[in-house]
């Protein structure tokens, strides 16, 4: 499951060429694997073939599927790992991994199949990578998915000893006429929300650049609104939706989803409006959590700069069919998801008009 990638030659202490002298270690690479394959195993499902170490992994599609559609997404992490690498802290930032491809896969009704990842570091540090695969396992088992494989690579001279960067590919089926999407949306469907659990993984640049070099906010100083640190309350990982999104699938007439990453609510929903219609949102429904007011307040960024750069407390929004918008809201309580009705879909005056709007102002933000 891993493999140490060569990045160039140095002298060992004989004065001859090695590798290690390099900077590669490929023992502390074993050493990783043999801290993280017990938890990447636990990962799995019963389509996966074979174990760990090969050189490809082995999936079965099973299930008596008619016609299935394969669906794939990539992401990674983003500049949230430069707080992780800050705070020496690097269990959670996995499951964020886990939710940025995940959440995208769902989005069009995919269930979650299997996952592989990519770390790169500047050094291996055993215990350092076996946090991150310990995130990332546990987002894919939260997912329903496999951790099928993957790749540690070493890049010395390339990256600093204490930088990583992490991304994944994913790989989801859909029954072919169950792929969901704008094709499906109709005037007077109802727009639901469901609760991010803060920034979620998109927007980091600017809320460092905010808090931590504008207002030199300490990651490790108390913070009343968020009852923690400012630290923990920037790792707090990301929402991972995909279980709850298939149980509204197989309960209700959901159109479509719109999993809102970078470029906020509206952009994200915009995918998935067809033109002549438009969302019309409400702000007045919700009040997003105190980091954004935070970070609006202490940066003085603006309405429109925060909305189109984070998620603003809605990390997924389904689109349903008006006479399903109840149970919809019913079935998500009951798997404890923060859920309420956010808008509904109309026809647009004109093809031109923007897909999605946002009327209304925010209770106490």
């Amino acid at each position: 499951m891993t493999e140490q990638t060569p990045s160039g030659a140095g002298m060992d202490d004989r004065g001859g060429a090695s590798y290690a002298a390099a900077g590669v270690d490929i023992e502390a690479g074993d050493r990783a694997v043999e801290l993280f394959a017990p938890l990447a195993r636990k990962a799995t499902r019963p389509e996966v073939q074979g174990g760990l170490g090969g050189f490809a992994g082995l999936f079965a599609l099973k299930g008596g599927y008619r016609e299935p559609v394969l669906a794939s997404s990539t992401d990674g992490v983003g500049t949230k790992l430069a707080v992780a690498q800050a705070m020496d802290k690097h269990d959670t930032v996995g499951l964020d991994l886990v939710a940025m491809v995940v959440d995208d896969l769902v989005v069009c009704g995919a269930e979650p199949l299997f996952l592989q990842d990519y770390i790169a570091v500047g050094k291996v540090v055993p215990e350092r990578v076996a946090q991150i695969v310990s995130g990332i396992a546990e987002g894919c088992i939260q997912a329903g998915c496999a951790l099928l494989g993957g790749e540690t690579a070493e890049h010395p001279g390339l990256m600093e000893d204490d930088h990583y960067d992490i991304s994944a590919t994913g790989v989801g089926v859909v029954e072919a006429d169950a792929v969901l999407g704008p094709d499906r949306v109709r005037p007077g469907d109802v727009v639901i929300a469901m609760g991010s659990s803060g920034l979620h993984s998109n927007g980091y640049s600017l809320a460092r650049k905010v808090l931590l070099d504008i207002d030199r906010m300490s990651l490790a100083g108390h913070v009343e609104e968020f009852g923690r640190t400012l630290g923990e309350e920037l790792l707090e990982p990301t929402k991972i939706y995909a279980k709850d999104c298939l149980a509204l699938v197989a309960e209700t007439d959901v159109r479509t989803f719109a999993h809102v990453t970078g470029g906020g609510l509206a952009g994200n929903l915009s995918r998935v409006v067809p033109a002549g219609l438009v969302a019309e949102l409400d702000r007045g429904t919700w009040n997003p959590a105190p980091v954004f007011k935070l970070i609006a307040q202490r940066g003085r960024v603006e309405r429109a700069e925060m909305e189109k750069t984070f998620n603003m407390g809605v990390g997924m929004v389904a689109v349903v069919a008006p006479e399903d918008a109840d149970r919809a809201l019913a079935v998500l309580t009951a798997r404890h998801i923060a859920c309420w009705t956010l808008g509904t879909v109309k026809k647009a005056k004109d093809d031109d008009a923007d897909r999605v709007t946002l009327e209304g102002e925010h209770p106490r933000f």
